[in-house]
């Protein structure tokens, strides 16, 4: 058993990396999850298998983790997952890379089976982006396969294992001795004639495309044999064979990625990128939406499925072109020991418009041909073999169980069946009887109901599980049904009332600025009204209706100078202002009018701001008092201490210093001052 596949949690690799968990077995290697303790950021650490290491072809294996490293450090693009660091412990060989969050597109195409045309090419786009990188740098990766494309948890592409990648200059098929890649993607050129090719990877990214949009590879058989002689001696099939009713551009862009002859392919990825980014400008919204449905009624309609919208069928009789009529119709290819005939290439057709014809080699019999086919895909075999590949896979402990079907679980002939929606309590009782490890765990589900399968790994009935249980268990989620939220109790008082809510788990929580309301006691921000009620528990998706407070409500000051003061108040506190008076004279705004006002007219305020207003009591009176008789100084002082002017006035001289007249009389009211704002004039007369 290998150490490399057992490394235990939080055990510490070369002083700096933690292992945390397993993420995948592979045919070399086995990946974890890491964390690299020196700079404290997750990493993905891919162990050579013990048996590898200290094997026959261990230098070949050491060399192909060395070429993975400098490869993948020679490229800097978003689209290529980049490798940090390389090195060896106990004997163990390890990279260091950077840890994705999310799948590989192998996952994603058993989940969805077939993908949009605007899917489809997102993907291509990206994967050629990061392959336009690679071959800038003179790298070529030779193994473009699904299970090499991983989606980060924001949807992106990112190409793994250049482990395979050489030197464009370099590059052969068996470049370290061993025939390496995968038979479904592997271009012609490097089957036939040992040669790894820019053009090869492209080849890969249309066979990579033609199976995302159809939902199987375009050449099947059941044996390597079978598939790479397929490769070698016919044409891909056009997508338009499959997918009828796609856009011919679309089909003649696949084409022109899977041609046979190397010299009709891009030259490489920015070729084929340039190329791809001219055709998504002519695509209309309608075939972007394309999506071909497997399940559409056969054999004389095909549905298509527009994302977002109806079904619509239309006939599956396509006018095949000159490349593909020897070809049997995708899904009809079965494995035949007898040999194939290569066909001429015909010119191009309206299926294939901008393909160049393809070459026939005449200088090679079919006999030939046929026998280098036999001993490529044989050597894959053996050589696999001979590398503890094969021991890996297909012997002994290698052997696999089938993921059960039970009568709960209804799956469609010929089609993928998801394990998913049936009781658990069923499902689990098959598992055992088939001597299946098994280890469950529980998730809230919206859809499925409590004690139902959510989902299991590996996820479709007759996948292959290994019968090393200490190595692959299935993994089973289990429904717990709609998750329950309840309303904060203190909600009514949140500073953030949403977001309260959001922490409690709701996740329909119905809210409109439009329908806020101005409040001059609850804050801004916090609730006017819910539905339920605060300490209501209900399903985290049923609506919660929440109406927040805009606060005060903003009102403008009017003009109020001048006028009745009873009326302005009145209007102030109907704007819920906060209004206090006092009262002065004024020798010029008459008794109960405003004065004066503590905010300027169209001064912006809230509800609750306070007003003062200066109210007017008219002008100032005085009662005149009696002076005559008295000393005209003091007569004089008296008066003027009240605001009052005083004249004195002596026709017949001052003998006696004494007032003998006044004017206004004594006991008369007068005003203190005149609307000039002058004092009263008081004449005093004396003798």
């Amino acid at each position: 058993m290998s150490e490399a596949a057992n490394m235990p949690e939080n055990k510490l690799i070369d002083g700096r990396y933690r292992i945390v968990r397993k993420i995948a077995d592979g045919g070399m290697a086995t990946v974890y999850q890491a964390v690299d303790v020196r700079l404290g950021r997750d990493v993905a650490l891919k162990i050579m298998h013990i048996q590898l290491a200290q094997g026959p072809h261990r230098d070949q294996f050491v060399e192909r983790f060395r070429r993975e490293a400098n490869s993948a450090a020679a490229i800097a693009n978003p689209h290529v997952v980049q490798v940090y660091d390389t090195g060896e412990n106990d004997g163990l060989d390890y990279l260091v890379m950077e840890y994705v969050h999310g799948v590989n597109l192998r996952h994603e195409m058993q989940t969805k089976r077939t993908f949009s045309v605007r899917e489809t090419l997102r993907v291509v786009s990206e994967t050629l982006n990061g392959l336009a990188a690679a071959h800038r740098a003179g790298v070529v990766h030779r193994d473009i396969k699904p299970e090499n494309i991983l989606i980060n948890d924001r949807g992106r592409v990112q190409i793994t294992d250049f482990g395979l990648a050489k030197a464009a200059s370099q590059a052969t098929l068996s470049s370290t001795g061993m025939l390496l890649g995968t038979a479904a993607y592997l271009a012609p050129e490097m089957i036939e004639n040992n040669l790894a090719t820019p053009q090869g990877d492209c080849y890969s990214v249309g066979i990579m495309a033609w199976e995302m949009l159809t939902g199987q590879v375009p050449f099947l058989a059941d044996n390597p044999v079978t598939m790479v002689f397929k490769h070698v001696n016919e044409n891909v099939p056009s997508v338009a064979t499959v997918c009828t009713g796609i856009d011919p551009q679309v089909a003649r862009f696949i084409s022109y990625l899977t041609n046979r002859d190397v010299n009709d392919r891009p030259a490489d990825a920015s070729q084929a990128l340039d190329r791809l980014n001219a055709l998504m400008r002519t695509l209309s919204p309608q075939a972007l939406q394309y999506r071909f449905d497997p399940d559409a009624p056969a054999p004389n309609a095909t549905t298509v499925l527009p994302v977002g919208g109806k079904a619509q069928t239309g006939p599956t009789a396509a006018k095949l072109d000159d490349r593909t009529q020897a070809v049997p119709m995708a899904g009809a290819a079965t494995a035949t020991s007898a040999p194939y005939t290569p066909r001429p290439s015909a010119p191009p057709t309206a299926a294939n418009a901008d393909a160049t014809p393809t070459q026939v080699h005449h200088g090679m019999s079919t006999g030939k041909r046929w026998a280098i086919g036999v001993a490529i895909a044989a050597a894959v075999l053996a050589l696999g073999g001979a590398a503890g590949w094969g021991w890996w896979y297909y012997a002994g402990p290698g052997s696999y169980y089938e993921m059960p079907q039970i009568e709960a679980l209804h799956c469609q002939e010929n089609a993928p069946c998801k394990i998913a929606g049936v009781p658990w309590a069923d499902y689990e009782k098959a598992l055992k009887a088939a001597g299946i490890a098994y280890e469950t765990s529980k998730s809230y589900s919206d859809t499925v109901p409590e004690g139902d399968i959510i989902s299991t790994d590996p996820e479709f009935v007759n996948a292959h599980v290994s019968k090393r249980g200490d190595l692959q268990k299935v993994r089973v989620i289990v429904s717990q049904g709609v998750q329950q939220s309840t309303v904060p109790d203190d909600i009514m008082s949140s500073t953030d009332p949403l977001a309260s809510l959001k922490r409690a788990g709701f996740t329909n929580i119905v809210h409109s600025a439009d329908t806020d309301e101005w409040s001059l006691d609850v804050p801004e921000g916090e609730v006017i009204s819910i539905t339920p009620e605060a300490g209501t528990t209900v399903d985290h998706n049923e609506p919660v209706d929440v109406v927040l407070s805009k606060g005060p409500m903003p009102v403008s000051m009017p003009e109020v100078v001048g006028k009745p003061a009873s009326d302005v108040k009145a209007a102030l506190e109907e704007d819920k202002l906060t209004v206090t008076t006092n009262e002065e004279f004024s020798d010029t705004v008459p008794a109960g009018q405003v004065m004066s006002s503590s905010e300027d007219a169209g001064a912006q305020l809230h509800w609750g701001d306070s007003v003062h207003l200066v109210v007017s009591k008219g002008p100032e009176m005085i009662t005149i008092p009696k002076v005559v008789g008295m000393n005209v100084d003091d007569a004089k002082k008296m008066l003027e201490d009240l605001g009052l002017e005083v004249k004195v006035s002596a026709p017949l001289g001052d003998l006696l210093h004494t007032v003998r007249m006044q004017s206004p009389d004594a006991g008369k009211q007068v005003r203190a001052r005149g609307e000039d704002g002058k004092a009263t004039v008081v004449t005093l007369t004396v003798i």
